[in-house]
């Protein structure tokens, strides 16, 4: 009648005592300091899969107590055993009470955490020690109930096991199929805890009521299951219809290819406790299926002990077949031998074992509840401190307890139903985590886990996740785009969408292993762009299921919603107005600097000089008259820049010279070259602005897309003023706004992402990316919190970068032929007229200079050769003459 009221307090637990006061009928008695024997008492439920195996474990270890000099010092164990059936409530109760009455020191049990809630409160009143082996809900603290010891591992460590399976295939939604009472509802509220930590969560819950379940009922939940998108389910529940309940999936289904079943330790338990499981129908049931158990390592005392229970179930029941031994069953065994040492550490010490001399019969006075007249244990909080400080070995391996009183060292194997039989494979523990290898602990375990073979006979891992089957489409909203339509755009009197993300989007859902039913919802009026904020807070109401378009990834979106890995490289760039800088007529001159021409120059002659004076004595080229050797000085130094000097050095110090200076000229000629080749062919360009800093700094207007999140960046992040932001709707907008300038009413720049901005300059020579991109952002599909298909999709759109169908989607919607074409870097890297004209002009002046000193010098000469013998001759005759003496061969030079 109480089942499913377990969070009692103090004084419904009175009542209850009340209540049994008719039931007492023995006094307190007083226990010598050298007991002859000792009371305890357990709380079983003898037709359950625990209980059964239990009760024959705890008689063994009675048995091998009472029988072992080196304990107790012929001090025996009493047990009083006690069945309160399946019942998790009053006769639990009932049944403490009870032993209770025959002055019992410690209570081993109960098995089921609810009556282990219950019975605590009662334990602690009367300082009984309960000593459970099988009640493992979290919440059982030693913090709420101080005389409550758990002889196993909590559920808490068992959750954390699970978390890391699912986190270990990156599953993120699961659903918990669990008992509605303490045992199930902290299991898996621990579980949930444990899932957030990895950044996964239970999806959906399935309770079930603790008594009466029905296959109608169990028909009905997963049902409702089977049409949920996650495919992972964890089952937290008792095994008396544990096994029904796969029997039920198995009939919808729900065993098949792409379901991931994961049970607690009751499989483990039940697989282990009937050996006749493994060729009966019901191993078709649970093929594929992961389970717990608690891990104990081999010995020799735990081999020993398993060879003697085929005859200590025979001996328990005679006429019925033998039952297999459980992890609960060794626990049982050493929590009674756990229970032995403590009182024989107190009998040691000369420690008494008493309890009050108040009679429980006495609990009522009048109208007064005495609680403490039940007969309190005086030793129990010396017994539950001896308790604690055990530390033995048993079947289960060390028996220690932490300062928080869990058992120390927990740790689980994982295993896999397969055939008729089991595989282990892996193993968890607090330390490592999952891992294979011999032992939780062993150095040459290696992390993660042994294939899996899943339901339906599969080794490929499932997704554990899938559309529903209840046919509704994938709801995809998609921005009405009135600018840049080469991204998305409505194709005209059709419901269908075209442009380089949606090309992206639909490419990357052809490269799902699963078929994903969408249809594509606009947003927007068409006039203007609509926002992308918008549009993702309509997708987090419920309005869509996934946002594809232009949506740019950011800090505060990722907030509320998933994105996809990026499908384009984005961000903030300054577009201004730009004039291709005119190359001056006297630009050769540039390279070099007019202190280092005057240098250059000077070293010339200074390097002609020295070779002169090394060479004049030895050399006949250096020397002849004053004017002569001067000029070939001069000739010498200057021919050097070309290696095209004529006149050959003798000396080795003349030679050593020259091959350094040579070697000087080389390096400044290369210098020269390279320097006014990129001056005269690379393009000189020239804005008013020089990029993002001077622009901040400036007062100048600055144009934006409107509704895009440039706006938030250069207000909040570059503090620029908002009334010098003027937003803009339209390219034609954006070419009007630059053309004019801030003088008339325009703006300086425009900051927006690249991909626009591409797009926008590829017919525009008139202006350009100023500067680089001053943030980093890219574009991604948009899904809501914890979607699996965001992270189906951003594989995808790796593996259409990685086999360049991504590449060509961009070349089929983006790739323009206009400032960037061919053509037009031909035009700028050809060189014009006007960049030269200065050297022409020089070399033009020096021919004539030079023709002009000639004709005057054989002029001059002409005259005095034929001043006698023309005297008198025409004007035609003297030219004639003197073209012939222009003609004759001249002696020797006198120059």
């Amino acid at each position: 009648m109480f089942a499913g009221k377990y969070n009692m307090n103090k004084v419904w637990f009175l009542v209850l005592v009340i209540l049994y006061g008719g039931f007492s009928s023995k006094g307190s008695s007083n226990v010598s300091t050298r007991p002859s024997s000792v009371n305890i008492g357990a709380i079983l439920s003898f037709n359950s899969t625990i209980g059964r195996v239990a009760k024959v474990a705890i008689q063994a270890a009675v048995d091998d107590i009472n029988s072992d000099a080196m304990i107790l010092n012929g001090t025996k164990l009493n047990i009083s055993i006690l069945d309160t059936k399946l019942s998790t409530g009053f006769l639990g109760i009932m049944a403490s009470l009870r032993l209770m009455e025959n002055d019992t020191v410690a209570i081993i049990g109960p098995q089921f955490s609810v009556m282990a809630h219950v019975i605590s409160h009662i334990a602690n009143e009367i300082q009984v020690p309960l000593l459970s082996f099988a009640a493992t809900d979290p919440t059982l603290t030693s913090l709420q109930f101080p005389y409550f010891v758990r002889t196993t591992h909590s559920d808490l460590y068992q959750m954390t096991a699970v978390a890391e399976i699912v986190d270990h295939f990156q599953w993120r939604d699961v659903i918990a199929i669990y008992v509605d009472d303490d045992h199930g509802r902290n299991g898996v509220a621990a579980l949930g805890d444990k899932l957030t930590e990895k950044r996964c969560k239970i999806s959906y819950k399935v309770p079930f009521r603790p008594n009466n379940i029905t296959r109608e009922e169990i028909n009905s939940e997963l049902v409702k299951v089977a049409l949920i998108e996650s495919r992972v389910i964890i089952l937290h529940i008792y095994s008396t219809f544990g096994l029904e309940l796969l029997h039920v999936a198995q009939s919808l289904g729900m065993m098949t290819s792409g379901y991931v079943w994961i049970a607690t330790d009751w499989l483990s338990t039940v697989l282990d406790s009937d050996p006749s499981l493994s060729t009966s129908p019901a191993m078709n049931d649970i093929q594929g299926v992961i389970t717990l158990r608690i891990h104990t390592p081999d010995s020799n005392i735990k081999k020993t002990f398993i060879s003697r229970w085929k005859k200590l179930t025979q001996k328990e029941d005679p006429n019925h077949d033998p039952f297999g031994l459980n992890i609960f069953g060794l626990y049982a065994y050493d929590t009674v031998w756990v229970l032995a040492h403590a009182l024989d550490a107190i009998l040691k010490d000369g420690g008494n074992l008493s309890f009050s001399n108040d009679s429980s019969s006495n609990m009522l006075k009048g109208d007064t509840l005495l609680l403490d007249a039940m007969g309190v244990f005086v030793n129990g909080s010396m017994l539950l401190k001896k308790i604690l400080e055990v530390n033995t070995t048993g079947l289960t391996g060390q028996m220690l307890f932490d300062s928080n009183g869990n058992l120390m060292h927990p740790a689980y194997e994982i295993i896999n139903v397969i055939g008729t039989g089991i595989r282990r494979i892996g193993y968890w523990s607090e330390t490592s985590g999952l891992h294979t290898g011999e032992a939780p602990n062993h150095s040459n375990s290696s992390e993660g886990l042994y294939g899996v073979i899943w339901p339906g006979q599969t080794t490929q891992t499932p997704r554990g996740w899938t559309f529903g089957t209840n046919g509704r489409q994938l709801r995809i909203g998609v921005p009405l785009e009135v600018n840049f339509r080469e991204f998305v755009s409505r194709i005209e009197g059709t419901d269908m969408f075209g442009g380089y993300c949606i090309d992206v989007f639909t490419a990357a859902l052809n490269l799902l292993p699963y078929p994903v039913p969408f249809k594509f919802i606009p947003y927007g009026n068409g006039k203007i762009n609509p926002s992308s904020l918008e549009l993702l807070h309509l997708m987090t109401n419920g309005a869509f299921d996934a946002v594809v378009g232009d949506i740019t990834i950011t800090t505060n979106r990722a907030k509320i919603v998933d994105f996809t890995q990026p499908y384009v490289e984005s961000g903030l760039v300054v577009v201004a107005p730009i004039k291709k800088l005119k190359s001056s007529a006297w630009a050769f001159l540039t390279p070099f600097a007019p202190i280092m021409w005057f240098v250059t120059g000077m070293f010339f002659l200074v390097v002609g000089a020295v070779v002169w004076i090394l060479e004049r004595r030895i050399n006949d080229d250096f020397r002849g008259p004053a004017r002569r050797q001067l000029v070939t000085i001069i000739w010498f130094s200057f021919s050097t820049l070309y290696f095209a000097q004529r006149e050959k050095t003798v000396s080795t110090l003349g030679r050593f010279v020259l091959i350094i200076w040579l070697f000087v000229v080389l390096i400044l000629n290369s210098s020269y070259t390279a320097s006014l080749t990129s001056i005269l062919t690379v393009e000189q360009l020239s804005s008013p602005v020089k990029g993002i800093e001077s622009l901040v700094t400036s007062n100048e207007r600055i144009g934006f897309q409107r509704d895009a999140f440039s706006e938030n960046y250069l207000t909040d992040e570059l503090n620029i003023h908002k009334s010098r932001l003027v937003p803009l709707t339209s390219i034609s907008e954006y070419e009007k706004a630059l053309k004019d300038g801030p003088a008339s009413g325009g703006v300086a720049a425009i900051i927006d992402e690249r991909p626009y901005m591409e797009l926008f300059l590829s017919t525009r020579c008139e202006f350009s990316i100023i500067g680089r991109e001053f943030t980093k952002n890219g574009w991604g599909f948009a899904f809501p919190k914890d979607s699996p298909l965001a992270i189906d999709m951003s594989t995808a759109i790796l593996k259409l970068s990685e086999n360049g169908d991504l590449q060509r989607i961009h070349d089929k919607w983006l790739t323009r032929r206009a400032c960037s074409s061919q053509g037009a870097k031909e035009s700028i890297d050809r060189l014009e007229l006007k960049s030269f004209w200065g050297l022409f002009l020089l070399s033009g002046a020096a021919c004539f200079i030079a023709l002009l000193c000639y004709v005057t010098r054989m002029a001059y000469r002409f005259s005095r050769h034929s001043n006698t013998n023309l005297e008198g001759s025409s004007n035609s005759t003297r030219l004639r003459s003197f073209i012939s003496y222009v003609n004759e061969k001249e002696g020797e030079d006198k120059i």
